[in-house]
Formats: structure tokens, C-alpha cells, sequence
């Protein structure tokens, strides 16, 4: 089953890091990415830009609306995410577990649901 992994930080903490301690976690989140790509849990992953150059979109009454930054104000932020695929919900905890920013963020553990669209 596949599971999405969102990562969520404090962007403004994640700032105030050294570039000693910006690479340490990069190197840690590369240690982590290859133990999966390896195990064969990964999907696919990626790192987001900052939510400063995120557009919110919204259609009210046809009308398309857009809004400069994320939709709510939060104390963490969306920074990026793992698609991994786990035998069930207890290994992709296991697996979210790992993630370097767990230690300092939180980790959301989705499943993605799977279907199939009609054929013509």
C-alpha cells in the first residue's frame, strides 16, 4: 500500500540553522533516502520551497481566487514530503520514524487511496 509521509516544520526555527547544522540534516535526510531506495519503500520524494512562494486557489461562484502564501496560518509548515510504499499503516510509522525532521517537526502518515477510473 502506498502512504504519503508530510513533513511539517517550523520554517522560521529551520532558518536560524547554521550551515553546519543545515548540513548535517542533509546529509542525514541522504543517509535516510538511500536506506529506502534501497529496502524498496520508496516511491518518490521532494523538498518544497518555502510557503512565501506558495498560491492559494480557490473558485467561488465561477470565479477564480488566488492568494499569495499558504491558505492557514500555522506554527509548522508543509516542507516536503516521502511517497513510500509499506505493508501496512505500522511499518510507514516505522518508516516516518526515521525522517530527520521528526525530531524537531512531525511527520503526518497518509494513506493514499487507490482507484481506478471507469473505461469508455
Amino acid at each position: 500500500m502506498k502512504y504519503l509521509l508530510m513533513i511539517y516544520e517550523n520554517e522560521k526555527a529551520a532558518e536560524t540553522l547554521s550551515e553546519a547544522d543545515v548540513q548535517r540534516v542533509m546529509g542525514e535526510y541522504g543517509t535516510f533516502e538511500q536506506a529506502i531506495r534501497q529496502s524498496g519503500h520508496f516511491i518518490s520524494g521532494e523538498e518544497l520551497e518555502p510557503t512565501a512562494a506558495a498560491t492559494t486557489v480557490r473558485i467561488r461562484d465561477g470565479k477564480r481566487l488566488t492568494t499569495d502564501g499558504p491558505f492557514a496560518e500555522t506554527r509548522e509548515q508543509l516542507g516536503g514530503f516521502f511517497l513510500v510504499e509499506a505493508r501496512d499503516l505500522d511499518e510507514a510509522i516505522g518508516i516516518a520514524s526515521r525522517i530527520p525532521s521528526a525530531r524537531s517537526g512531525s511527520i503526518e502518515v497518509r494513506p493514499v487511496r487507490e482507484f481506478t477510473l471507469p473505461q469508455d
